[in-house]
């Protein structure tokens, strides 16, 4: 299960930002997930409520947004929609895409408490 790892690498980010902003917690935690970003949103927040555990973020509520695919027709130009397993063009079919969004997993905002 590498979202546990996934977890930890986030929690680092988490807990710079809160020192940087002289953060006593973390409330929340909002992450953006896309379809291939290989990442399972269930894992995910089952490995967050372990990885948390003595961190700055023990007691913050992971947020997790699904992101959807969109991609760039290499041969019309125009973007769209697509689905994980039909990377083509809405507009005119064609499979010579490039993915826009829809594979990663991205930090979106933390809110911090400042006493």
């Amino acid at each position: 299960m590498h979202e546990l790892s996934i977890c930890q690498a986030l929690l680092d980010q988490v807990a710079r930002a809160a020192v940087d902003n002289q953060a006593s917690s973390v409330s929340q935690i909002k992450v953006r997930n896309g379809p291939l970003s290989g990442v399972d949103t269930h894992f995910l927040k089952q490995a967050f409520t372990v990885a948390c555990l003595g961190t700055v973020a023990e007691h913050a509520e992971l947020s997790i947004e699904p992101e959807s695919i969109r991609v760039r027709c290499k041969v019309c130009t125009r973007e769209g929609i697509a689905t994980a397993n039909a990377l083509v063009c809405s507009n005119c079919g064609d499979w010579h895409t490039e993915v826009l969004s829809g594979d990663a997993l991205l930090l979106v905002s933390i809110e911090l408490e400042i006493d």
